[in-house]
This record gives structure tokens, C-alpha cells and sequence, in this order.
């Protein structure tokens, strides 16, 4: 990730679009106010994706990675934001990566399921996608 200063495209206000254009960066970069909106700068990252694709796909035991099963992730991420919020991220926030990511792993395991690629049985996905995530706890260290 380059430092938002050194990277991406640096508007001055005499280059904004009118408030019609699309963004997303590599790069975090800090929301825009213009014309009494704020907006969003959405971070398009492929960690937005690939935890999920992954874990959908152990937890369906799926043979391959279909294009419906990538279809099914972006879907998933897209399905995330709300479109219809003036200023709104176009993406998902990477702060919420745990959620997306679980969100897009229950989507590819269904996907792999409907295309015939899951060998796993599944069941309620959610709660297997949710038991199949490392979870960051570790056991107390004492000292000896």
C-alpha cells in the first residue's frame, strides 16, 4: 500500500468532476466534502475478496474456483453498502474485513453448493463459515 501523498490520482478543485465520478484507491485517503456532501474515498483492496473466497471454499471442500463462486463474492461485497446514501463508500470499509470476509465466504460456499462443486454438506453456512474462522484468542502465558 503506497502512502496516500505518493500515490492515486490528487484532485484540485478546479479538476473535480461535479460530483459525478466513481472512486476508489489502492490507498486510504481521508473523505471529501464537496458541495455540503461528504464523501466517502472507498479503499478497493483484494482483502475485500480473497479471505472469503478462501474460506468459502474450505468450507464447502469445493473441487475448483468457479467464476459463479467470484461472481457470488463481488456480489456479496457490493451487497454491502448502501447505494442509496449520497456520498456513500462504493466498498465495503477494510476495518470491517472480518465481516466482509465472512459475508463473502458464506456467499461462494452457497455458490460452490448450487454449481455442484461443494463436497462439504452444508447446512446453516453462516454458522459454519463462523465456526471454520481463526479466531484471535490465545490462552493466558504464565510464567514459570
Amino acid at each position: 500500500m503506497e502512502p496516500a501523498e505518493v500515490s492515486e490520482p490528487q484532485f484540485a478543485p478546479s479538476e473535480r468532476p461535479e460530483g459525478r465520478a466513481l472512486l476508489a484507491t489502492g490507498s486510504p485517503f481521508a473523505p471529501v466534502t464537496y458541495r455540503g456532501t461528504t464523501y466517502v474515498i472507498a479503499q478497493a483492496n483484494n482483502a475485500l475478496l480473497f479471505p472469503g473466497i478462501g474460506l468459502g471454499t474450505i468450507v464447502s471442500r469445493a473441487r475448483s474456483i468457479s467464476d459463479g463462486m467470484f461472481a457470488a463474492a463481488a456480489r456479496a461485497v457490493a451487497g454491502m453498502v448502501d447505494v442509496g446514501q449520497l456520498g456513500g463508500s462504493l466498498l465495503p470499509q477494510i476495518e470491517d474485513l472480518r465481516s466482509v470476509s465472512a459475508t463473502v465466504a458464506v456467499a461462494v460456499a452457497q455458490a460452490a453448493a448450487a454449481e455442484g462443486l461443494a463436497r462439504a454438506k452444508l447446512g446453516d453456512v453462516q454458522q459454519q463459515v463462523h465456526d471454520a474462522m481463526w479466531q484471535p484468542v490465545y490462552r493466558p502465558v504464565r510464567a514459570v
